[in-house]
Order: structure tokens, then sequence, then C-alpha cells
């Protein structure tokens, strides 16, 4: 998808945090003699974004971006999550309120640069919507019954109603069912909920402020804070799986061989 397919003028931020528990020094790790957060911005800047930004809390990253000729701010460091530090960034380079921003995880080197199109577009065309997401058709049974799978549900227009760690939708006769041993999925297929999101600019700055709400800290799931406050966001509908993210040493050597053998 090009500019000329009906998504343009959109900012990719890439929020960026040196300290990670499971790998350190996780944005610097070498991926073929770069740095993985500009192997993302890299990937982004490959979709109709007019610019892709690095939202950094620490200087090395800075530079390391700047070195790769990738544009990047330094934002405070005591962020309690990405959307705080993204919502800095907002302000420090001046965004309107309706200008919309796509979220790119820093951990994702395997980015679809079609996929970003497709989350900002669907925000772009969706002007009852604060934000906007991706999904795709889980196939297997043990992503279904994965809490580490994040679902999601529906409505009519395609609009989330509620996601979650636990398996949604249940079918009524599910609980019959021995877990261990369950040989299918409901139908219709159920959704997992993809970590890319796009936001109207205006809402990512009043975004912090909002009082959290209790279903967030139960599911440990950030966005039902939106849907909680009464705010709705749209899912793309994606065909096909994201490429994988890097949170451990082994997903790192596993992105590497990818990288190695394309």
């Amino acid at each position: 998808m090009s500019a000329a397919d009906g998504v343009a003028g959109f900012t990719v931020l890439i929020p960026a945090r040196l300290a990670s528990t499971r790998l350190p020094d996780k944005p610097l790790a070498d991926i073929a003699g770069v740095p993985m957060v500009v192997r993302v911005a890299q990937r982004a800047a490959q979709s109709a974004a007019s610019r892709c930004v690095v939202a950094a809390d620490d200087a090395r990253i800075v530079a390391a971006c700047e070195a790769h000729g990738v544009q990047a701010l330094l934002t405070r460091t005591d962020h309690a999550s990405g959307s705080d530090r993204l919502a800095e960034a907002c302000t420090l380079l001046g965004l309107a309120d309706d200008a919309v921003v796509v979220n790119v995880q820093g951990d994702e080197p395997l980015i679809d640069p079609a996929l970003i199109n497709a989350v900002a577009a669907e925000l772009q065309r969706r002007n009852d919507c604060v934000m906007s997401t991706a999904a795709h058709t889980i196939d297997s049974v043990a992503d279904f019954l994965n809490p580490n799978v994040v679902k999601v549900v529906l409505d009519r227009a395609g609009t989330a109603l509620y996601f979650s760690r636990a398996p949604i939708a249940w079918w009524r006769d599910g609980m019959a069912a021995d877990s261990r041993t369950m040989a299918s999925l409901p139908s219709p297929a159920p959704l997992r909920h993809v970590g890319i999101y796009a936001y109207r600019a205006g809402f990512l700055r009043q975004f912090p402020a909002l009082e959290a709400a209790p279903l967030e800290a139960t599911e440990s799931l950030e966005q039902l804070r939106v849907l909680w406050h009464g705010q709705r966001i749209a899912v793309h509908l994606s065909s096909q799986a994201p490429g994988p993210g890097v949170d451990t040493p082994q997903d790192l050597e596993r992105v590497r061989e990818l990288l190695a053998s394309s």
C-alpha cells in the first residue's frame, strides 16, 4: 500500500526503553550489524508514513539512531508505559490534535509496512474512533487457550467490544470440553489481537491522565482503559500473523536466523 492507496500523512512513533529484564539493552541488540531499534525504524520507513521517529529514554539509543540516519527524540526516563512516552513525543514534535500516529513497538524488526499502513488507514476512515489496532484469526487451540495470546471480540462495524487474555468468545458448551484435549475452536473463529496501534495525537496526549480502569489492572491490558472510558477502537482484520517480536535472547536468535535466510 502506498500514499496513492489512500493512506498518507501519518507519523510512526517507536518507543524504545533501554531497561529490559529478559534482554538487557534490547533496543541496541545487534541484528546483522544494525541495532534492533534501527531495524524497526527502517522497516517502518517502508510504509506510507511521512516520518518515523524513535522516542527513546536513553541518549545511547538516540546516538545509535542518528548514526544510521534515523530521527530520534530523548524523552523522560520515568514514563510508566510506552503510550506515556509517545504522548510526550507528540508534544515535542508539535503534532496537531487530529494528526494520526502509529505506535510501532521497538522490538518488532520484522514488522510488515503494509500492516502499518492498514492500521493508519483504519483510523483515518473511522471518525467515530480515537484509536485503531489489528487482529487476525486464531487457528490453533493452544493459542486460543494461551493467556499470553491476547484475544479481541468485535461488533458489526469492526469495533472492539473487549480484549482479554482469556479464551473469548467462549461457546456455550465449551465448558464441557477438557481444555487439555480440546480438538476444535469455536465458530466463528476467535481473533488474536496484534499489538500495533494508531491514535489521534490529541487523544494520545490525554491518555496518560485518564483514570486507570479496574479491568486494565485485572487483565494487564492498557487498551481496556480506552473502552472503560467510553471511547472506541477500530480493528483492522489482517489475513496473516505478524512476524515474531523480540522479548528474549532466544527470540533475538530466531530473528537473526530469519533475516540471514531471507
